[in-house]
């Protein structure tokens, strides 16, 4: 396997609230008004005597430690060791933070402390001082006093938070006074943490003034009762880092999402049930929700507006009116344990299309109803629709669609900045309230993508660009600018455009060094099924097996000699989602015979001896996310048959190929030779050298079929270039490693090309482009 790397381009768009800063260059790097330093000291000047000792014995008023301007990540990156935390310092963004105060000890008393972050506020003229510290949540600043001072019995106390409706007027009302947000869809699922702050400044810096985000059920209880909120799945520090960039949120925590999410951010394991009716008042199903509502909320409830976060709302289910059951009875229960686990105080609220039949099964009362809809809709008529159900009250349009997602064999959507633009002006100058879904899309890392289903199963690809305003590695687009134009002439936070940043370099492009193994997939069975496999009679479904994702592998033998081709043929919707045959010829022990598939081929011809094996690996390509058929089973669903009569004595082989290769597997083993020709599932794997720095970059399969990807143990996703649109994935620097090998190893399913190389580019490709006007959930 050979490898050749490209730098990613390095134009990019970067905001340091509220400073006249604007568009750099890559390299994540924050870019603060250049005369930064003099405007702070400027705001301490003549007040020396009154902050001595505020800021700690190491970091005196005018010390390098104040003008540097980094943080503790850059000294550390220049070789310099970071400063005691007992004092201010300058952030990566070039601001002082009320948490530092806190994070050692104080020297001073705390009034001074407070003192030195007004006086630079006053000085600099409505400089927002994010708030943070120690891991505890604070207030967002945007426009109150630091948290601390209002603990400071020499200060005023604050007026009562809230966040209403104004039924007479049509409108929100945040502390009393009229408001309304223009607001971005980032989903912290598709974006790995280290990117979090990034995306979210520009955000910030388009001049959005709050963030929508869902919570994935799925993604943070794997398991019943097991529940994960670390790393990239820490949803608490997510929402606490955009209070502290000043942004409100617009909560969407199920337990439905859709979002192109796998099975729509339900658990899998809700299907181990098999007659479970998903949202519904199935007792079975009401339990599961109960359970995971009384972990995720009372989470939720401290970060509300009205205790002095920045959530301003919380959806209740989602675009309920869209499904078959159409249940109320299910609405009503949400909504008591929503009221029971979130206050009386809180907003809750439900979207829906923009049709009214939609809205009749969608909403309930005490819940208020929002609609959906793209720029290609009738501006009137859709909020005509909202009125129909809402006389009063804020319009609202929770997703102005952007873009568009893509399905793997389908072409690249595209929608026109132009269009978006003008949609969203129409909709401001009625005085509505926007949420631009997506404002950045990320990516499907590993087997999060979802599906839908219109007459057909259609996966949805790795690549959740969505052709939003920030693209898929968080670049700037011609939509962003077009947005930020229109959104500077209605709303008065809207940033200056302010100074250019010094470009970032860009590195030339090297080829790093290379090793390669190669291992058939049926050649090491002992390593990704530790456990060996279990026998049956009939070939059981993934949910039987406690499978969530990725793959399984079902054994029998032919039961007869077979000199003649046979027809080994899956039932209708027998297969979920595809199926790699492995079959003996000739002399071969076993070669790949050809591909099952979900709404495609159903039908192979086999032949060899009785007794001889046959394999049949079975990919899941993401559970359905959107639409009527949403239990969605994975697996062989059916038997197959062999000239008509049913297979039996499977052995079923659950793969836990991530747990491997997380482990260190295939780097840390030695190699396995294969007889086996080079077609049919197979893992290829070597290591690569970062030039330098790690920098994002794209991969690219040439000659490739389909398969995954994993660089240093992290699943980048799906890769199909043979289908498309979609020809490269995304990776993102935060996993690379400089100055050290990065193991790559790809898991290719039908077929990797004689000579196997992989290229690092600077762009994302995509084969089949088309000019898309979103239909609001064909």
């Amino acid at each position: 396997m050979q490898y050749s790397t490209q730098p990613r381009d390095c134009s990019v768009a970067i905001r340091v609230a509220p400073y006249p800063t604007v568009w750099g260059r890559r390299g994540r790097g924050l870019c603060p008004h250049p005369n930064i330093r003099a405007l702070i000291n400027d705001a301490l000047a003549g007040h020396r005597e009154e902050l001595r000792g505020t800021v700690g014995d190491s970091a005196a008023l005018g010390s390098p430690v104040l003008q540097r301007g980094r943080g503790d990540a850059g000294l550390a990156a220049a070789g310099q060791s970071p400063p005691p935390r007992t004092g201010t310092h300058l952030h990566s963004h070039g601001l002082p933070r009320v948490g530092d105060f806190h994070a050692g000890p104080v020297h001073g008393a705390q009034v001074h402390q407070n003192r030195l972050v007004i006086l630079i506020q006053q000085h600099i003229g409505g400089l927002e001082v994010p708030a943070a510290g120690g891991g505890h949540y604070q207030a967002p600043t945007r426009s109150l006093l630091p948290p601390a001072l209002a603990k400071d019995p020499t200060c005023a106390a604050l007026p009562a938070r809230s966040f209403q409706i104004d039924f007479e007027r049509d409108c929100f009302r945040k502390d009393g006074a009229p408001f309304r947000y223009v607001s971005g869809s980032v989903h912290y699922a598709r974006v790995p943490r280290p990117a979090w702050r990034d995306r979210l400044l520009r955000l910030y810096m388009a001049g959005l003034n709050a963030v929508q985000v869902y919570v994935p059920w799925n993604y943070h209880e794997p398991q019943p009762g097991v529940y994960d909120f670390t790393g990239d799945r820490d949803v608490e520090a997510f929402l606490d880092l955009a209070a502290e960039l000043g942004l409100l949120v617009i909560l969407r925590p199920g337990p439905y999402i859709c979002a192109e999410w796998e099975m729509g951010g339900l658990p899998a394991w809700l299907l181990w049930k098999a007659d479970i009716i998903l949202r519904s008042t199935d007792p079975a199903y009401l339990a599961a929700v109960d359970a995971w509502l009384h972990v995720l909320l009372p989470k939720i409830k401290p970060r509300l507006y009205q205790h002095g976060g920045n959530i301003i709302s919380v959806q209740v289910e989602n675009e309920y009116g869209s499904y078959y059951a159409c249940d109320p009875s299910y609405l009503q229960h949400l909504l008591g344990t929503f009221r029971a686990l979130l206050g009386p105080e809180v907003l809750l609220f439900t979207t829906d299309g923009a049709q009214v039949e939609e809205l009749r099964c969608g909403t309930l009362q005490g819940l208020y109803a929002t609609v959906d809809f793209g720029p290609d809709s009738n501006v009137t008529e859709a909020f005509g629709a909202q009125r129909h159900i809402e006389p009063r009250g804020p319009l609202v349009n929770s997703e102005y669609y952007t873009g568009w997602l893509d399905y793997w064999g389908g072409p690249h959507a595209s929608t026109s900045a132009t269009l978006v633009a003008r949609g969203l002006a129409d909709m401001l100058q009625l005085g509505a309230n926007v949420n631009m879904y997506m404002f950045h899309g990320g990516t499907n890392f590993a087997y999060w993508s979802g599906a839908d289903f219109k007459g057909q199963y259609k996966p949805v690809t790795t690549s959740y660009d969505y052709d939003a305003p920030l693209s898929e590695a968080g670049d700037p687009t011609e939509k962003l600018f077009a947005i930020r134009t229109v959104i500077s002439k209605v709303l008065s936070e809207c940033p200056p455009r302010g100074l250019c940043c010094p470009a970032w370099p860009c590195l030339a492009a090297q080829l790093p060094s290379l090793s390669l193994q190669y291992a058939d997939l049926l050649d090491v069975l002992d390593v990704l099924s530790p456990s060996g496999p279990i026998q049956s009679q009939f070939p059981l479904i993934f949910e039987a097996v406690k499978q969530a994702h990725g793959f399984m592998l079902y054994r029998t033998q032919l039961p007869r000699d077979i000199l003649a081709p046979a027809t080994l043929s899956a039932p209708p919707h027998g297969i979920c989602d595809r199926g790699y045959v492995m079959a003996a010829v000739t002399l071969w022990p076993q070669e790949y015979q050809g591909t099952l598939e979900r709404d495609g081929q159903t039908e192979l011809h086999v032949k060899g001896k009785a007794g001889d094996t046959l394999d049949v690996l079975l990919e899941n390509m993401g559970r359905i996310s959107f639409g009527a058929n949403f239990s969605d089973f994975k697996g062989l669903l059916g038997n197959l048959s062999l000239d008509s009569r049913p297979l039996s004595k499977w052995l079923i082989y659950p793969l836990a190929i991530d747990a491997a290769i997380q482990q260190g597997w295939p780097h840390a083993a030695l190699p396995k030779s294969s007889c086996r020709g080079r077609a049919g599932p197979a893992f290829y794997t070597g290591t690569f050298e970062t030039p330098g720095i790690a920098w994002d970059t794209f991969v690219k399969f040439p000659g490739w079929s389909k398969g995954q990807l994993w660089i240093n143990g992290f699943n980048l996703g799906r890769y199909w270039p043979h289908q498309g649109p979609q020809q490269t994935l995304f990776v993102p620097g935060s996993i690379l490693r400089v100055g050290c090998p990065n193991n790559i190893t790809v898991l290719e399913l039908e077929g990797a090309p004689p000579n196997p190389f992989l290229l690092f580019l600077d762009q994302p490709l995509f084969n089949r482009t088309f000019s898309h006007s979103p239909l609001d959930k064909e």
